[in-house]
């Protein structure tokens, strides 16, 4: 089992998504998360989707593997318990990942007064202060207006909370780093992250923000369609839907072979002066495109596709509900070493993932059950405290 962050301690005060998958990913690769909670659990307790008896699936994927302590924090004999977990000995100690805000005692400035070289991680929603969630985020950032076929009075969200998943990676990036420097320096450090600062950074980056004020137009919203280039969804004879992406020549050729339609193609090429060897020619010809490929892709079924195009070497996917995700996909099976059987208290026997990253001749560390709020605190206090 490699533990690559075995003996770090991280005390996690967090709630819903972002702090808790950036404490589930360091616990992952070996770090002794204790996540902090009131008697009977927080805010995110009890959040969908939940099990026939009531026990929140979401909550128990988010904090698997992690140590569970139950504090009265409203009191002064929980937050003294808090403060000497958070400033026990050790090198590996002193590390607080957290998107609460809170009262006084809770800051750094104060935190520090009991171990001087402290890190704190902390999340906010915008960099003003202010509140925000992924929702409330994701909309500001011009994704909504992008997406589907949506029109300026019909923005359409995207389930996933992409943002709050970004930032979760980047609050465990943010406490490596922070790590690294105090061992360096023997100084503490507080990292703050904005959530509307890691969304208005991506779409920076990926040049959207830079096409919206250099160029002077938005993004289109165009359904399936990938957006300069080749892509879209395909109609099979079973009715099932699959993904193709054409990124190379070599993927356009293949394509073209294995689906018989070069002269079909040839002819829109003639017909609307394009150069279809282009990403913007078949960009631009998209729409009669697809109706050539749907002609061949309606003869059949997703079971052959699937070989055709895995042996042409293309890039494509099946759509697919999560049920059908968890039934038929191989890769969402004990077939991938990334997945393991748990026996999850209030669900049942159940598939779950560890850690994504894979190390070269080292085998990954075990996936553990996440634990009833405070199913841990004697053990923490004893490890820790020694009390």
């Amino acid at each position: 089992m490699y533990d690559v962050l075995s003996g770090m301690r991280i005390l996690e005060l967090s709630a819903f998504i972002a702090a808790p998958l950036a404490g589930l990913t360091l616990s992952q690769l070996g770090a002794d998360v204790i996540r902090v909670d009131p008697e009977g659990g927080g805010m995110d307790y009890k959040r969908w989707p939940l099990s026939d008896d009531g026990t929140s699936l979401y909550w128990a994927g988010l904090n698997k593997g992690k140590r569970s302590v139950a504090l009265d924090l409203k009191h002064e004999n929980g937050r003294d318990t808090f403060r000497d977990i958070l400033s026990a000995p050790g090198e590996d100690g002193g590390i607080l990942l957290t998107n609460l805000t809170g009262p006084a005692w809770l800051s750094y400035d104060e935190l520090r007064k009991v171990r001087p070289n402290l890190i704190m991680v902390s999340l906010t929603g915008h960099n003003d202060g202010n509140a925000a969630v992924d929702y409330t985020v994701n909309c500001a950032v011009g994704i909504p207006m992008a997406t589907g076929y949506a029109t300026p009075d019909k923005p359409v969200n995207n389930m996933l909370p992409a943002w709050d998943a970004i930032a979760g990676m980047t609050l465990a990036m943010a406490i490596l780093a922070a790590e690294r420097h105090r061992r360096k320096t023997g100084e503490g450090q507080h990292v703050t992250l904005a959530l509307s600062d890691v969304a208005y950074a991506l779409v920076s980056n990926l040049g959207y923000a830079s096409e919206a004020e250099a160029m002077e137009r938005d993004r289109p919203a165009i359904g399936n369609h990938m957006y300069g280039a080749l892509g879209h969804n395909l109609s099979t004879k079973d009715d099932r839907q699959v993904m193709f992406v054409v990124l190379t020549e070599r993927h356009w050729q293949a394509l073209l072979k294995v689906t018989n339609t070069a002269d079909a193609m040839a002819e829109i090429a003639n017909k609307r002066g394009l150069d279809l060897s282009s990403d913007a020619g078949r960009y631009e010809a998209r729409d009669d495109i697809i109706v050539e490929l749907t002609k061949w892709s309606k003869t059949q079924t997703l079971a052959e596709v699937g070989p055709v195009f895995d042996e042409a070497r293309l890039l494509w996917g099946p759509y697919q509900t999560f049920q059908q995700m968890v039934h038929e996909d191989p890769r969402a099976t004990l077939e991938n070493p990334m997945f393991d059987q748990i026996d999850q208290d209030g669900v049942g026997r159940v598939l779950a993932s560890g850690s994504p990253l894979n190390f070269i001749g080292k085998d990954r560390q075990k996936v553990r059950p996440a634990s009833r709020v405070g199913a841990d605190t004697d053990a923490v206090l004893n490890d820790v405290l020694g009390k």
